[in-house]
């Protein structure tokens, strides 16, 4: 199948912008619960009228402060409480906010003030203020700097008392859907990253379509409301579709700074959301917990019997929800629930016990995770989507989930495969340009379909599967063009592999630099009673590398001969943000590798001959 479409179930809103529904709400249910706040390590709920007060208040003073309809400010902060109160703050006076990772360079962060000409700047930290400040010299509109931890918002709210109310309301009734909202800049995983300009009609069209089509995600279940703990990155489009979503659908928001299992697990306990958001390595790091913590407690082989189960059980499930398969038997669905309480359980209270729904998007995720999540009582709607895209342009779908593709395009758009297999997206979450740079969006807008770069391909349900971006092709010396991601991801579903790199353009076969997850080979070297090594020592030990290497050659069963990994290096450090080797989202960046490290890529073809075959042998 060539294109697929979904026919919308909302209308496009005629009017309005996204500050409305904070006003709304609070107008109709000023005593709901619209936000839970973590102070002095206690969740509190902050009620749809404080949210609009707070709101209204902090608008008042970024209008006495001299911000103006149209002007755009800057947030560099983590995921917090603040930076919702001041997505809001700014659009209910028609401003328009502009993210920024907080760990961006001092260059990043100029070339992204100076490119939005943004007027004023909201940080989190002193740190930050003196990444800005570096910089400030160069950012001639730039009149305004705002530090969160020396009290910014109780400031800007003194300096809005006088402001009358009505003068913010003129403001909010000035935006229109066709009104800018904000500008987010893509990761720039080649070049500098390019500012995607999103507007209010484009945010309200896509997070009421994601509320109304997966209703039973965002509804409010037997135990009460419905909740999200949100610890995606609110620089990142995925994460600020959740908050705008989240206010809309009246789902309880609550924000966590910190992706450390140390930091969140216990939020996730305490704040007991019913559905979560994430991208696939969150998922893999619960499962990869889950299992370590059975083989501490001498409960390994169980738990990979309830693995398998759970695989099972949801295959049969899925084959049931699409008329292959009767379904579950009387005997799995016995062994299933026999692991109920051994392993599934434990699963979900890892996530605070109130979860059943999950969405991940970002990166692809493994066809048997989801398989396993789902088997164990957590349905994860996996999806696809840019920052062009306003996030998802596809998900799965609840009842028809077809775990290993990204789903279905999101009602009221379509999907195209071109005749080079690229991916191209049609809908009204389609983005209207890059800010500032026209030949840019000339070449990834054509008559309203936006092309992606990525992949893909439709099944005769019109289910997609990304297979790669067309920049991330390797073409070997030989000809041959390989596809990077389906090998990757299978050497890293190995519980030892954290990062896999394939290389091998222009090169007689392809090759992979390889990372290794700290955690597992710690957990490794314990239970078979080992000291614990330096990342040097690791890289070298003998019994190690096999792991590995078997790790290699499982993956080199989903291809020819000729597109294999042929030969791979351990690598003693991990591709980080903060090494230039990912990008904010931790998407790699396959150049900045490859030159980071050029001699152990040279290495593995000088070895050409002697042992280039060894990850075949067992083939």
């Amino acid at each position: 199948m060539r294109e697929y479409s979904v026919p919308p179930v909302v209308t496009a809103a005629p009017a309005g912008g996204l500050a409305d529904a904070v006003f709304q709400h609070a107008r109709q249910d000023p005593f709901g619960v619209a936000l839970g706040r973590k102070t002095e390590g206690v969740w509190l709920d902050v009620t749809s009228g404080q949210l609009c007060a707070e709101v209204l208040a902090l608008a008042k003073g970024l209008l006495a402060q001299g911000v103006r309809f149209g002007e755009r400010v800057a947030i560099m902060a983590r995921t917090r409480y603040e930076w919702t109160l001041f997505d809001f703050a700014l659009w209910a006076i028609g401003a328009q906010p502009v993210p920024v990772y907080p760990t961006s360079s001092a260059e990043q962060v100029h070339w992204i003030l100076r490119d939005a000409e943004c007027v004023a700047c909201v940080v989190e930290d002193e740190d930050q203020a003196m990444t800005v400040g570096s910089v400030i010299d160069r950012l001639p509109h730039l009149r305004r700097l705002w530090q969160l931890d020396t009290g910014a918002v109780a400031q800007l709210v003194a300096d809005g008392a006088e402001v009358d109310e009505e003068v913010v309301h003129r403001h909010r009734r000035a935006v229109t859907p066709d009104s800018v909202a904000t500008v987010i800049y893509t990761s720039g995983t080649t070049g500098r990253p390019k500012g995607c300009v999103l507007t209010h009609g484009s945010f309200m069209y896509e997070a009421d379509t994601l509320v109304k089509r997966w209703e039973s995600v965002f509804a409010a279940g037997p135990g009460g409301e419905a909740s999200t703990l949100l610890f995606l990155p609110l620089a990142h489009v995925f994460g600020r579709m959740v908050e705008v979503a989240a206010v809309r659908a009246r789902v309880k928001l609550g924000h966590q700074p910190v992706l450390a299992a140390a930091e969140l697990l216990p939020d996730l306990a305490a704040f007991r959301p019913t559905f979560i958001l994430g991208v696939p390595h969150v998922f893999e790091k619960v499962f990869a917990a889950a299992r370590r913590t059975a083989e501490s407690e001498g409960r390994g082989g169980p738990f990979e019997r309830a693995v398998e189960a759970a695989v099972r059980y949801a295959e049969a499930r899925e084959q049931r929800a699409f008329r292959t398969g009767p379904g579950p038997s009387a005997a799995l669905r016995m062994e299933h629930q026999l692991f109920e309480k051994l392993v599934y359980g434990k699963v979900r209270a890892a996530l605070g016990g109130r979860v059943r729904y999950a969405m991940s998007g970002g990166s692809a995720m493994s066809r048997r995770l989801g398989l396993f999540f789902e088997g164990a009582g957590i349905s994860v709607f996996e999806g696809y989507g840019l920052t062009e895209s306003c996030a998802a342009a596809t998900a799965n779908p609840p009842g028809a989930t077809k775990y290993g593709t990204v789903g279905l395009p999101i009602p009221g758009s379509s999907v195209h495969i071109a005749e080079d297999g690229e991916v191209w997206l049609y809908g009204r979450h389609v983005f209207s340009g890059y800010l500032n740079d026209p030949r840019s969006t000339e070449v990834v807008l054509h008559g309203g379909w936006l092309a992606t770069g990525d992949l893909g391909r439709l099944d005769a349900q019109g289910y997609l599967t990304i297979t790669g971006r067309k920049k991330d092709i390797l073409v070997t010396s030989n000809g041959k063009s390989i596809s990077p991601a389906p090998l990757e991801e299978r050497v890293r579903s190995h519980p030892l592999v954290s990062q896999c790199v394939l290389v091998g353009n222009d090169r007689p076969y392809v090759a992979a630099l390889v990372t290794l997850d700290p955690e597992a080979v710690a957990h490794w070297l314990s239970m078979r009673r080992r000291p614990q090594m330096t990342p040097a020592e690791l890289v070298q030990d003998a019994e190690l590398v096999a792991e590995v290497r078997r790790a290699v050659v499982a993956a080199n069963t989903l291809v020819s001969q000729a597109e294999s990994i042929r030969d791979f290096r351990l690598l003693p450090e991990q591709f980080t943000e903060e090494r230039g080797l990912l990008t904010p989202s931790l998407k790699l960046k396959r150049r900045a590798i490859e030159k980071a490290y050029e001699a152990e890529v040279t290495a593995l073809y000088r070895s050409a001959g002697r042992g280039a075959d060894a990850a075949d042998r067992r083939r």
